[in-house]
């Protein structure tokens, strides 16, 4: 299952400046696979060490003897240590919180070393008695498969050229073959055993009860790692996101948790949830001018899963409400199409998006992020093209560009595209190039 970020870890190999990586993501988005397999298949040979219940290697970091650590790696391993030729694969690695520090020592005193650690939780950055080798380590963050990665996966590498050919008039007349491809992403979403199985077997029921074992493998983590005291709040933060985002009005109510909730109350549950890889939080703007953060309202935001097949599973919806016709892409006021959007936008930029409405709310944005300029944008379940909102704040500044992701061809118009919905990952793709 090839992934993109294959070759940012190629250039990680490569680099001159390279540190000890980090690679960070929420559980079972296939970090561990894409570090085999990168690792089998770029370096002449590979130490995978899983730290997990692993007694050995609390006793090996006990001080920060790199020489001595690497040594006792190897003889974990039972394999030689190369410098430039093994790739050392620590996963798992918050078991052994030592491990993670030494990776300061790692860079300065054994920069010749090719090191990897992994782990369920690392975006935590938080560990006892010890701390996070900030600046001393190279780190890149794995995602869910994205809607092209799913297309890949299921073998569609001719549709793939097309769609990265940008022809974007062209690619209308594919509008019903990307449609179907599209429905079965939103059920499947983008986790890696999610997708292999629905390919290996192609049964509904099978791939529903891989995402319901993810949700509960998540849930159990929030009791092993997270504060006692935050768990029940974690719990249902995480368990509110489906009906958060079927409002019509988005933004995340405090109240909805509870009679009564207060920012105060819920902020650190939030907080952990988004460190853990399992939510982003798209804040609201006050402004759409460069730079946006100088606009950013913390107290107002959206609150969106890690993964549109998960969202599903949370919200039991029905396997024939998103396969079958477009009521995916229109129900639950749009909610699905939302998520879909942000999860391309995250996997794709990896950069902060936003989400904008005035001061009375009359008038709101979906999305708003910035790149060359400041892209207003907005999301459209369904073929209808009236956007008063986006017309009227492209109106009031025509340095803006408007985008319309939705399910009508695409279009070009004067200060606005519409772009289909399949095709916002390779669209974004291009925005993001026009800025370098």
């Amino acid at each position: 299952m090839k992934r993109e970020l294959y070759k940012k870890l190629l250039e990680w190999k490569h680099s001159p400046d390279r540190k000890p990586l980090v690679l960070e993501g929420a559980r079972q988005v296939g970090k561990t696979w894409l570090l085999k397999e990168f690792g089998g298949s770029e370096y002449e040979n590979l130490v995978y060490i899983n730290c997990d219940n692993n007694p050995q290697m609390h006793s090996l970091f006990s001080d920060f003897d790199t020489k001595r650590i690497f040594r006792g790696l190897s003889a974990i391993a039972g394999q030689s240590i190369t410098p430039g030729k093994t790739l050392v694969i620590l996963d798992e690695v918050q078991e052994v919180p030592l491990a993670l520090t030494a990776l300061k020592y790692f860079c300065e005193d054994a920069p010749e070393q090719h090191i990897a650690v992994a782990g369920s939780l690392l975006g935590l950055k938080v560990h006892s008695s010890t701390g996070f080798p900030v600046g001393k380590t190279d780190s890149l963050v794995l995602y869910p498969l994205s809607f092209m990665e799913f297309l890949r996966a299921m073998g569609k590498n001719i549709l793939i050229e097309r769609i990265q050919s940008r022809a974007w008039e062209e690619l209308n007349m594919l509008s019903p073959q990307l449609t179907e491809l599209l429905r079965q992403y939103y059920f499947t979403g983008g986790m890696p055993e999610v997708v292999l199985t629905y390919i290996e077997t192609q049964d509904l029921q099978k791939v529903r009860r891989r995402q319901k074992d993810i949700l509960s493998g998540y849930e159990r983590d929030f009791s092993k790692h997270a504060p006692a005291k935050d768990v029940p709040k974690i719990n249902l933060v995480w368990k509110s996101v489906p009906s958060q985002l079927a409002k019509e009005n988005k933004k995340f109510i405090y109240g909805a948790l509870k009679s009564g909730g207060r920012a105060k109350e819920f902020e650190n549950a939030i907080q952990w949830l988004e460190d853990a890889g399992l939510v982003h939080k798209v804040c609201r703007v006050s402004k759409m001018s460069t730079p946006l953060k100088f606009y950013e309202k913390f107290e107002c935001f959206k609150l969106f899963a890690n993964d549109l097949g998960l969202l599903g599973a949370m919200a039991d919806a029905p396997a024939s409400e998103i396969l079958i016709g477009n009521n995916a892409f229109s129900n639950y006021k749009g909610s699905f199409t939302e998520q879909y959007v942000a999860q391309q936008f995250f996997s794709t930029c990896g950069k902060d998006l936003f989400y904008y409405a005035n001061e009375n709310s009359t008038l709101e944005i979906d999305f708003v992020f910035q790149s060359s300029g400041v892209f207003p944008t907005e999301v459209k379940a369904e073929e209808n093209l009236r956007s008063k909102s986006l017309s009227t704040v492209l109106k009031s500044d025509p340095a803006l560009h408007g985008i319309r992701f939705s399910m009508s061809n695409y279009k070009k118009q004067e200060q606005m595209e519409n772009v289909p919905l399949p095709l916002v990952e390779e669209f974004l793709k291009s925005v993001q190039e026009t800025e370098l």
